[in-house]
């Protein structure tokens, strides 16, 4: 995979932000915000610097029963076109069934009939994409019942049999620590970090022992250690800040992508 750098995920809030602020490497777009045959000036300007710029997908639901949809990877592909991005992301998150919109990323049961599944609906997403997919791993606030593999044993499963990319969130493997008791560590462990695309790092609190993932405050310490436990396995190809909400002003965001840096370094 291709070196990214450090990044920012743009968000028209922040547009202006992110043009002009130094040492922004990468982007990466909510594809389901916007429509590929009139992207927003903004993110044209970046694109004539030169700057990459990812579509990440938020609903397309790998983790379900059903089949993706054929509409979500359409727009998926043709944003990847308008942006000439050099992959595409998406979630290992199950979001709906017969119809009905879970509201949330859930995460996906992890057994060897899901596996089979999923393998299946991430194999029909590679075929309709005309780039390479990485598939993210999700926080959650609990676990199926019926689990029979970790995350990580799950998604080294998963890429071995189709060669998909990883998209690892250092704040969710740490939100999984807090609310389930799975160490970060045991997962970077057992995850084939020579197929990671980039790197996600975010903000988020933790209330009466539940960690909340909001992506709308500093990124903590402890997750920044995670990303540091990531990079004394492996030099990833690219890290980007996630925020999504209460956004603050220039400098924040600048010191936030300093910080990053000297956790990778």
């Amino acid at each position: 995979m291709e070196r990214l750098g450090v990044g920012i995920g743009w968000r028209p809030e922040i547009d202006l932000t992110v043009e002009r602020m130094a040492g922004v490497e990468f982007a990466e777009v909510i594809a389901e915000n916007i429509r590929p045959a009139r992207l927003p000036e903004s993110l044209r300007l970046l694109r004539g610097r030169g700057l990459p710029v990812i579509p990440h997908g938020v609903s397309l639901g790998v983790g379900g029963a059903e089949p993706p949809s054929t509409a979500t990877l359409a727009h998926l592909a043709a944003c990847a076109q308008a942006l000439e991005s050099p992959l595409v992301s998406e979630h290992l998150a199950f979001v709906r069934a017969g119809g009905v919109e879970a509201g949330h990323l859930l995460p996906v049961p992890r057994t060897r009939d899901a596996l089979d599944v999923v393998t299946e609906n991430v194999r029909r997403a590679q075929d309709e994409l005309p780039v390479p997919l990485a598939l993210e791993n999700v926080a959650a606030i609990f676990g199926w019942p019926e689990d029979e593999l970790t995350e990580a044993e799950f998604l080294a499963e998963l890429v071995e049999r189709t060669g998909v990319h990883l998209l690892i969130d250092v704040a969710n493997l740490y939100n999984n620590q807090v609310n389930l008791g799975l160490r970060a560590t045991d997962a970077l462990d057992a995850l084939p970090l020579e197929r990671l695309a980039y790197v996600h790092v975010a903000g988020g609190y933790e209330k009466d022992g539940v960690w909340h993932d909001t992506h709308s405050t500093s990124v903590p310490e402890q997750v920044l250690d995670v990303l540091a436990e990531l990079c004394a396995r492996t030099g990833p190809p690219g890290v980007l800040l996630e925020w999504d909400e209460r956004y603050p002003g220039d400098e924040v965001l600048a010191g936030e992508l300093t910080r990053i840096r000297a956790a990778m370094a």
